[in-house]
């Protein structure tokens, strides 16, 4: 399991970012802190792999948290990631997250699904960290580009983000594996279209695509949601 602090000053805000997380498979929430003070001592405490960060707290703020932890690391010592959630738009608060390590930063007010797909990104780039062997530089981009997604602009063409979430949607809560037929039935998009759309998630590293061969012609594709 992956352990998560929740950190932010309105508790009706971090009440929610709890029940979101723990509704996410492989994750779990060991603390909720609303000061600066309380998030440094559950770290300590609680040793959790992420912390949802918010930049403003009663006490400090949530960079000289991450400072502070930073500082005071161990060696040998794993350090938690910082995953910033705040309404600061200040680009040198941006700019001292990223130089603090931060895995990324959302902006309040966004939808909770933007905290779940990065909450799945973050548990699939982390297991693929995890992995033992050499690293290619496709696995580099791809771990990359699972903690840094690119915007929606930034979409192969044609494709859209609202069909990607709801094809991850229907993969998502499907139980095993689904064929493109599959996905289309159910998310009224055509064959063709899931099978773009499905073949992006695969290749960003959300979905994983298996072969099954029967006795003749052609073997059929199966999908299966690994975030």
């Amino acid at each position: 399991m992956i352990r998560v602090l929740v950190v932010d000053d309105d508790v009706r805000v971090a009440r929610n970012h709890q029940e979101l997380v723990e509704s996410v498979p492989e994750f779990t929430v060991v603390g909720v802190a609303h000061t600066a003070a309380a998030a440094l001592a559950q770290v300590r405490g609680h040793r959790p792999d992420l912390v949802l960060l918010d930049l403003h707290l009663p006490d400090g703020s949530g960079i000289s948290v991450m400072r502070a932890l930073r500082s005071a690391g161990e060696p040998g010592t794993p350090q938690p990631d910082f995953l910033m959630i705040t309404a600061v738009r200040d680009i040198a608060q941006v700019r001292s997250a990223v130089h603090g390590g931060a895995v990324h930063y959302l902006l309040k007010p966004f939808p909770l699904s933007a905290l779940r797909d990065q909450l799945e990104r973050f548990a699939v780039a982390r297991r693929q960290m995890q992995a033992p062997g050499e690293a290619t530089q496709q696995d580099v981009d791809r771990l990359f580009g699972l903690l840094r997604p690119p915007a929606a602009r930034s979409l192969p063409k044609g494709l859209t983000a609202a069909t990607v979430d709801l094809v991850a949607g229907v993969l998502r809560e499907a139980e095993g594996e689904l064929s493109a037929a599959e996905v289309a039935e159910r998310s009224g998009v055509s064959r063709v279209t899931a099978r773009r759309y499905l073949e992006h998630l695969c290749a960003d590293g959300r979905a994983e695509l298996r072969m099954r061969y029967g006795s003749a012609g052609r073997p059929e594709h199966l999908y299966r949601w690994v975030a």
